[in-house]
């Protein structure tokens, strides 16, 4: 699967669902659940011990899922991550040297920013994504503000992203967006309540998949 092929079915998957978590123990089986809720696409942060190691098992044992690498900061970790098995790599801020790394790579690389400044810097530095984080801040009407100067960035939000507002960032302009505690709860995690994890994933993609039609 080559770089277009990953940002194609992203923008077609709508949520990606992001994974924190204080262990690893559970990831590969949160990661089953989301995908049995519709949830393919996944990012597992670098914030979890354990997450390279978790990379190449996902990869290896949940072939259908689109797997990212988020919370990358440094060169380094962006190969290493590539290496383990991601698909795409995700920065919380503009990390020039993960972005080059990336491009060298021939990996999607989804950059952070919140300013017009930041979101264009990370565009110009050659981002395939810019991430809005945090996104919770100023809601679905920023995505709009920021498409308005600049219709041709694909701008994906993170933070503030639930059932009833993902609509609506993906009517403002949204590439795609991106969910972590509001869609894997910390709660559920810990008591590796699966069934919820699915039936909140399920809610995510009915919402997204009811804002997408005319």
């Amino acid at each position: 699967m080559n770089k277009n092929d990953v940002l194609a079915r992203l923008k077609a998957g709508k949520v990606i669902a992001l994974i924190r978590a204080e262990s690893s123990d559970s990831l590969l089986d949160c990661a089953r659940a989301l995908s049995e809720g519709g949830l393919d696409s996944l990012e597992l942060t670098m914030t979890t011990p354990g997450a390279l190691d978790m990379c190449v098992r996902v990869a290896q044992e949940l072939p259908q899922v689109l797997l990212g690498l988020g919370t990358v900061l440094d060169a380094d970790t962006a190969r290493k991550g590539i290496a383990a098995g991601a698909k795409f790599i995700v920065t919380p801020a503009v990390r020039p040297e993960v972005i080059k790394a990336c491009r060298e790579a021939g990996v999607a690389i989804l950059c952070g920013a919140l300013t017009p400044t930041e979101v264009y810097t990370a565009w110009e530095l050659g981002a395939d994504v810019v991430k809005i984080f945090p996104a919770e801040f100023f809601g679905p009407a920023y995505i709009k503000s920021i498409k308005a100067p600049f219709p041709k960035i694909e701008i994906m939000p993170t933070g503030g992203v639930t059932p009833e507002t993902v609509g609506e960032f993906l009517k403002n302009g949204a590439f795609a967006t991106a969910a972590g505690s509001a869609l894997v709860s910390a709660a559920a995690l810990k008591a590796r309540d699966w069934t919820a994890i699915t039936a909140r994933a399920r809610e995510f993609v009915a919402a997204a998949s009811k804002a997408s039609k005319p």
